[in-house]
């Protein structure tokens, strides 16, 4: 699945998504105006495949029309867009080398036929079932690939048969380039670089840029670069677009060794399915639907069937048009279906200005798509799971010897991976006052622990008093053997041994094999250390200082040996929080405290007021805290956003009595609370209210009325609007009471604020744990946890049995 480099409109930029109940004519304007945005980034980037993969440029068209136009009709995923594939790009080169392009015409047909015979079989959610390590290195392998091979177009020259042959020429190529095809290819990398990032040029600069970069960036890029050939006069080689005949190009039957072209067959088949269905995936999370994936496997087949039928590439789902076609808001299966017809119509009458396009223009284009399939955000996460070894070996397997052997070497490295953290157990023994041993084992025991098992227990003195803790993992015969032959063995020396089969909740054995300790099985990796309690349990002072050196001394007593494990993990893997928690900089909030979180769960944010300062806002001009949110959303990637406030704000009060309107020089106070002049309006318009008692006063009807409009000053900041509409964002408002220690969560639907419910259950051993509920938005809430969190008719949040305290909804 590759990113997106369009830089197609979001849905604020063109039309608004018609809302529910909306009539056919704003539906049908809608997917009129996004199909025209997808058949302008598809022309160019369906040319530059076909480039790549050195199949007539015409195939590239013919595949892009039978995508948008077939699986738009057929498809069970209606916003996804279909036609020529990034990830396809070398299988079909390297299929073009060794058959033809007819026989390769052929392979599409057969791959469809086999892709109509899975989705009738139904095992879609089955082609899921791939580690995304092996997926993410397979498509940064063959980004790679492509990114090389076009690199020898841009400087004027042809690539070669083979990702390292290309590698070994680049030195020759780059020390004598072709100057005209080198200065079209930079410019247009310099397009699709530059372009996304006209709208934040600073003043009315920025304002133009914006509306600039409303047309698609691989268009503009390719569109500006064959201008400035034109106007030059440059003398280098453009595309060539063969006049239309079917005859030509209708599949033949490839000759070769059978197993080869099932092999052949099975790859095309396989990343084909595993892009769209990913693809599909990612389209429903973006537009809030559920589409049919076996559907859509059926209707790729038979896409690919009637593609390799009129002498198209291979088709599948691609993240570039789909995103696209998401954010410029189309609303039905229409969308595809029209930018397949405006692809069909360009392929047969502009012909003649498609002919202009330089290559090197269109290599660029290729080559910009293929770096960018290298995901760095792919890599943080594989790392992070410990899964980089598969991701890096896939990678070289797929450089070095092309997707099918990549894929299984990643595979084999995989299943080896998981073997190794299967087997791997850690053996202790602790030595205790009068000689007592302790033997503690984390992890299955199987037969590949029993030479260490052994030495652990061959090393401990006869005659001991020994005890022997099993965590409850798994324990194979092998290992049962060695356990019990040992301990007949000790016993008849005199010793004595007690076997103990003990499960500790608060360790956890990481994939590496490392014991952790302090964790916890709940949403927080970190359990709370101690009760929190107020100040009154440290001896006051009349020296602030010394009081709070008197707290870091408590810290360092007893809280630092608890969470220095915790705290020495985090600063070995890095921060990656979930949730950015903006609130105020009042010293009664103690945002841990009323989350029940730990280091490395919240990125906080806190300022006077819980103020969110608006774009342009006259007077009071402020870009830390977008600075701070745009890290959160666009490095961290945080899954949420919580805006809270809290009863007896002065900052709202400050409002209310119009300091920020006073005459003379305005104080950074002054400036600063001029960001709350949107709440006012709004508190005088619509203010908000609580779902089940009415604000105690004024200054509390402010406070949740400036948590509802600060939700909505976050949405100018272009990133979070960007996340917000691809669904991967959630936006959350809360209040809290500070004389009830009550929390309240805002219900965008209805506009109040409810009660976060507490309840108290019982688990199996009749033991009383206390729960809360975990915070949201309102009905549509989505977990991301096995406990379900829904709301109530009567507007409460209720939560199912756990260990954990609250979460922030995600």
């Amino acid at each position: 699945m590759t990113l997106d480099i369009s830089s197609a409109p979001i849905a604020s930029d063109t039309t608004d998504h018609a809302p529910p109940g909306a009539g056919p004519r704003i539906r049908w304007a809608q997917d009129l105006s996004a199909s025209l945005v997808v058949f302008l980034i598809a022309v160019p980037f369906s040319l530059g495949i076909a480039l790549a993969t050195g199949a007539p440029l015409t195939a590239g068209l013919a595949a892009a029309a039978v995508g948008g136009i077939v699986v738009g009709l057929f498809g069970g995923t209606p916003l996804q867009v279909s036609g020529p594939s990034a990830a396809l790009t070398v299988i079909t080169a390297g299929l073009i080398a060794q058959y033809g392009w007819r026989a390769t015409c052929a392979i599409t047909v057969a791959a469809g036929l086999l892709q109509l015979l899975l989705g009738a079989r139904r095992v879609a959610r089955t082609a899921l079932a791939v580690s995304p390590a092996i997926v993410h290195g397979m498509l940064a392998g063959v980004g790679i690939t492509i990114a090389i091979a076009q690199l020898h177009v841009v400087l004027g020259g042809s690539p070669q048969s083979s990702a390292i042959a290309d590698i070994l020429a680049l030195p020759g190529q780059l020390a004598g380039p072709h100057p005209p095809a080198l200065l079209a290819g930079a410019v247009t990398v310099a397009v699709l670089v530059g372009w996304p990032r006209l709208g934040r040029l600073p003043g009315r600069a920025g304002e133009f840029g914006a509306r600039l970069a409303r047309v698609p960036g691989p268009l503009a890029g390719v569109a500006l670069a064959t201008a400035l050939v034109f106007a030059l006069d440059l003398r280098l080689a453009h595309i060539e677009l063969p006049a239309w005949r079917p005859q030509a190009l209708l599949p033949a039957l490839p000759h070769g060794p059978v197993l080869g072209l099932l092999a052949a067959v099975l790859t095309v088949t396989a990343v084909a399915s595993v892009e769209s269905l990913l693809s599909a995936v990612a389209t429903d999370r973006m537009s809030r639907r559920t589409g049919d994936l076996d559907r859509e496997l059926r209707g790729q087949g038979l896409a690919n069937l009637v593609s390799g039928l009129v002498g198209g590439l291979p088709v599948a789902g691609g993240a570039v048009r789909s995103t696209a076609n998401v954010r410029a808001g189309g609303q039905t299966r229409w969308a595809s279906v029209l930018h397949g017809v405006w692809v069909l119509a360009a392929a047969l009458a502009l012909t003649g200005g498609l002919r202009r396009i330089p290559l090197a223009a269109l290599a660029a284009l290729v080559l910009v798509v293929g770096l960018q399939m290298v995901s760095f955000a792919h890599i943080r996460k594989v790392h992070r799971h410990r899964e980089f070894p598969v991701y890096l070996i896939t990678v070289l397997g797929v450089v070095a010897g092309g997707v099918l052997w990549g894929v299984a070497i990643g595979a084999g490295t995989a299943v080896l991976l998981a073997l190794y953290r299967l087997t791997r157990a850690h053996v202790d023994v602790e030595t205790g006052p009068g000689g007592a041993v302790t033997v503690r084992t984390h992890g299955p025991l199987t037969f590949t622990t029993v030479p260490r098992l052994g030495r652990a227990l061959a090393g401990i003195p006869a005659g001991a008093e020994v005890t022997v803790v099993h965590d409850g993992s798994f324990l194979d015969h092998a290992a049962y053997e060695t356990l019990h032959t040992w301990r007949a063995g000790h016993q008849e020396a005199g010793g004595l041994v007690s076997m103990v089969t003990r499960r500790q909740d608060d360790e956890v054995l990481d994939p590496d094999g490392t014991v952790r300790a302090g964790s916890s099985p709940g949403p927080h990796r970190c359990r709370a250390w101690t009760p929190w309690v107020g100040h009154h349990c440290i001896e006051q002072q009349e020296d602030p200082h010394g009081r709070l050196l008197d707290g870091v001394r408590v810290f360092q007593l007893h809280t630092a040996p608890l969470v220095r494990p915790e705290l020495a993990r985090l600063a070995r893997e890095g921060q990656t929080p979930s949730q950015l928690f903006l609130t105020c900089a009042d010293s009664r909030m103690v945002t841990s405290m009323i989350t029940n979180s730990g280091p490395g769960d919240l990125f906080t944010v806190r300022n006077v007021g819980n103020l969110v300062p608006a774009p342009h806002e006259p007077g009071a001009a402020d870009d830390s805290v977008a600075a701070a949110v745009q890290y959160a959303v666009e490095v961290l990637e945080v899954c949420s956003i919580t805006v809270c406030g809290h009863s007896g704000c002065g900052a709202m009060q400050a409002l209310l009595d119009g300091v920020h309107e006073r005459p003379g020089p305005p104080t950074p106070l002054t400036r600063w609370l001029r960001n709350g002049r949107g709440s006012l309006d709004r508190l005088r318009r619509v203010p908000a209210e609580f779902a089940a008692r009415p604000a105690v006063d004024v200054v509390e009807q402010l406070c949740i009325t400036n948590v509802v409009q600060q939700l909505d000053q976050l949405l100018a900041n272009p990133a979070v609007e960007r996340r917000v509409e691809e669904g991967t964002l959630r936006l959350v408002g809360m209040y809290f009471d500070l004389a009830t220690a009550q929390a309240y969560v805002l219900d965008r639907a209805a506009g109040t604020f409810s009660p976060v419910e507490a309840r108290t259950g019982k688990d199996a051993n009749g033991i009383e744990h206390h729960t809360e509920a975990p915070i949201g938005t309102g009905p549509d809430v989505r977990p991301n946890t096995a406990s379900a969190e829904r709301v109530r008719e009567d507007d409460r949040v209720p939560v199912e049995g756990g260990e954990e305290g609250p979460r922030l909804a995600a």
